[in-house]
């Protein structure tokens, strides 16, 4: 597999679940990424301007390619809402490689706005 197809995973947290299942679908849709999970309920803890910070939130798991990473970034910064968006990637060196050639297939199909 080349450099540009490489599986990877972006984790990226959503004010709620209808946010991050929007998301998820509109990636799919536009063949950005090959499938989308969401976790409707986790619970963060966290440090901002001095204060301890408890949210729920939805985590939203975007599979796709490393050739795409870009344009994901740039449509979860635009639709995601944070002003400091939480996006992590997660490089997948191995697995099912039906699953991965599955994956390559769906996201270099061209979408409906590309």
């Amino acid at each position: 597999m080349a450099e540009e197809d490489l599986p990877i995973v972006l984790m990226v947290t959503a004010g709620g679940r209808n946010d991050a299942e929007r998301i998820g679908e509109a990636l799919v849709v536009e063949h950005l990424a090959g499938s989308c999970s969401v976790i409707p309920t986790v619970h963060s803890f966290y440090f901002s301007e001095g204060l301890l910070q408890r949210e729920h939130e939805a985590l939203l798991l975007v599979r796709t390619v490393t050739s795409l990473r870009s344009a994901v970034m740039e449509y979860l910064n635009a639709h995601q809402g944070n002003r400091r968006p939480e996006i992590l990637e997660l490089k997948i060196p191995g697995g099912s490689v039906p699953y991965l050639e599955w994956l390559s297939g769906q996201v270099s199909k061209p979408g409906p706005n590309r």
